[in-house]
């Protein structure tokens, strides 16, 4: 057997007899006299039966009580599909009518601090203050309310007051440069900005004070500044703003025992904005509504991750990142959500199980990179950690290589069930993932979601199975983008995802649907691998090359020339040592051959210092590769929106010279 279908976990009993989906298979034959013998089926049903499939979800997770609606799916079209006509809720409400005395809705750690919990109660009557002080500074349904925080409480607090409210959303973690916050915020056009003085991360303190100065100066529509007091004393007198600011204190906001004020918006009405990662032009604003997202993260999150009440929930993120969306839609399933705010290797690679074992999480999502991190430590959590508790953990952000998925289920949580999943920010959910009624085999997402219509497409629009395809979604879903900002008749959406198929959604990935469902992600479909006719993800590449001994990260391109060549050179990250360049080399070629294939072994290895990512851990393929053929770093990637990001420059210099064998950098 090949090492990717090296079989790692098996449902048991509870899943198969007690997980969500399958008590949502009985409910299914039990009300509606549907019955569907495996998985396989019910996705099939889900993905075609759209109206049937979403109805049941909506009646099965109680929204019927909440709400009625017109129709389930009054218009197909993408873009523009018009899902739940008539129907009203609020995602705060719906987040916060899962209240109860029995645990806790958050828990949050800082570096090197002690678990915090806060109660239900607690939540709700902090959101109503919260939404009470908006509202006083003039926020109306519509209006834009951006967050400058970290994974704070008071972030939660925040887009749920917002929400409340009716207003829309929108967050930039800290550790995001100036240029960057303003190119993304600039465009949302807020009028109140929520920001906290400073953060702690790798054991340093972070004052923003001064940089909340400048972004104030950089958004003249700004009125009002709400402070958050998180590294240094409350000083609203000391802040430094501009003329037509107003400075409030979150801590000195006045308390209320009266519970939230729920707006009561349509079911398309806009919730937040969340944004692209801005290395490849201006970020995109991406706008999604309120039912949308609740439906989406109900079915997700209980149906595919089998998230429970009784779970603690916790996601390695930060608040520029869609997953902490995702992570605080697990209030929508009354499961307690674990929030940390520190470097996930402070005050080791281990770190952020460190959390995980002092905050009892049962269910943990990470970035592929950060597995990665502590497999190449040489850690042993499960045997260094108490980590009893965990019984999930989420993968995502990247491919990941076949043996970071067996150190993983040996080393990490054995016995655990170890799901990956694919989506992103486009849809703020799963396109595949998980699922508890099916295997788990090393590099291999289980399966496509329920109500995603995923399919391989070749060049000529038709599904491939066992072969290497475009990944498109054929159907519309719920949490598929409103609009983008600033984006008169939708040409730059419609550019993005329906240019190559019209009428059919391109997420941009290559991959790989097997016949029993299994998906396999080769890397972003614009940084495909095209050697001699034969198409390759970059993923694949870096499954054989980071495995290697010594090599710690890696980056490999394909760049069409404009004589008709193609220069496909691999970057490599590699521990200090005396290996020479040429040594090197033979053993990265030698592994390509032998693993993969003769036609890939690149052009020139190079050897170098760091790799530049996303703030989310995501390889820059694209923007470097862009760089090779002569475009400038400033029209690449924005100030401050990936990490080493003066390797830009280098990229950029070695884009003109194309030549070297492995050499120092």
């Amino acid at each position: 057997m090949r090492p990717d279908t090296e079989l790692l976990w098996t449902p048991g009993p509870r899943e198969l007899e007690d997980s969500n989906v399958a008590l949502f298979m009985e409910w299914l034959e039990e009300t509606r006299g549907l019955r569907f013998p495996d998985y396989a089926e019910l996705w099939r049903w889900s993905s075609t039966d759209l109206a049937g499939f979403w109805s049941a979800v909506w009646e099965y997770y109680g929204l019927d009580a909440v709400t009625g609606y017109d129709e389930v799916l009054a218009d197909a079209t993408m873009p523009g599909a018009r899902w739940f006509t008539g129907a009203r809720l609020n995602f705060a409400e719906r987040c916060l009518a899962q209240a109860t005395d029995e645990r806790p809705a958050l828990v949050s750690v800082t570096e090197g601090g002690e678990p915090v919990e806060m109660s239900w109660d607690r939540l709700r009557r902090e959101v109503a203050v919260v939404s009470a002080a908006l509202r006083r500074m003039g926020v109306r349904p519509g209006d834009r309310v951006a967050g400058y925080l970290t994974n704070l409480p008071q972030a939660v607090v925040a887009l749920l007051a917002t929400a409340a409210i009716g207003a829309v959303w929108t967050a930039c973690s800290p550790d995001f440069g100036t240029p960057s916050v303003l190119a993304r915020l600039r465009q949302a056009r807020p009028t109140v900005l929520i920001a906290a003085d400073g953060y702690r991360y790798g054991g340093r303190e972070h004052d923003r004070r001064s940089t909340i100065t400048e972004l104030l100066d950089g958004l003249p529509t700004v009125r009002h500044l709400l402070a958050v007091d998180n590294v240094f004393p409350p000083q609203t007198d000391a802040w430094s703003v501009r003329s037509g600011v107003t400075v409030h204190a979150w801590s000195a906001l006045p308390p209320t025992n009266r519970a939230p004020d729920f707006a009561d918006v349509p079911f398309d009405h806009p919730l937040w904005i969340l944004w692209s990662s801005g290395t490849t032009g201006v970020p995109k604003g991406i706008v999604q509504g309120h039912g949308g997202i609740v439906v989406e993260l109900l079915k997700a999150l209980g149906l595919g991750a089998d998230l429970r009440p009784e779970d603690r929930y916790m996601f390695v993120t930060s608040t520029s990142w869609m997953v902490w969306n995702f992570l605080v839609g697990g209030l929508l399933h009354g499961s307690t959500i674990v929030l940390y705010d520190g470097s996930p290797t402070f005050p080791d690679a281990a770190g952020a199980w460190r959390v995980a074992e002092r905050t009892r999480a049962t269910m943990v999502g990470v970035g592929a990179a950060y597995l990665a991190a502590v497999e190449k430590s040489g850690l042993h959590p499960a045997a260094d950690l108490d980590l009893g508790a965990l019984r999930s953990v989420l993968q995502t952000g990247s491919a990941m290589a076949s043996s970071t998925w067996r150190w993983a289920h040996e080393r990490l949580a054995p016995g655990g069930w170890l799901q990956s999943i694919c989506g992103g920010t486009d849809i703020c959910s799963v396109l595949a993932g998980g699922s508890p009624l099916l295997p788990v085999r090393a590099g291999r997402i289980q399966c496509p979601a329920l109500g995603v219509a995923l399919s391989a497409w070749d060049e000529a629009g038709r599904p491939v199975i066992g072969e290497q395809g475009e990944l498109v979604v054929t159907a519309p879903l719920p949490s598929m983008p409103l609009r983008f900002v600033d984006d008169p008749g939708d040409a730059r959406y419609t550019a993005t995802y329906f240019d190559t198929y019209p009428g059919v959604w391109r997420h941009g990935d290559w991959v790989t649907i097997e016949t029993d469902l299994s998906v396999v992600v080769s890397g972003r479909s614009d940084s495909t691998l095209n050697r001699m006719g034969v198409r390759m993800g970059s993923a694949d590449i870096y499954a054989v090359v980071e495995q290697l001994p010594g090599i710690s990260d890696s980056l490999v391109v394909g760049v069409e020339q404009a004589d008709g060549g193609y220069f496909m050179p691999l970057f490599v990250v590699a521990d200090d040592g005396e290996e020479t360049g040429d040594r090197l080399r033979q053993r990265i070629t030698t592994a390509i051959k032998r693993q993969l294939s003769p036609r890939h072994v690149p052009d020139v290895i190079v050897r170098v210092p760091a790799l530049p990512r996303t703030l989310t851990g995501k390889k820059l393929e694209v923007p470097v590769k862009r760089l090779l053929q002569g475009a400038r770093v400033c029209d690449v990637a924005g100030p401050g929106a990936v990490t080493d990001g003066h390797m830009l420059d280098w990229f950029a210099e070695f884009g003109g010279r194309k030549t070297g064998p492995v050499t120092g950098a």
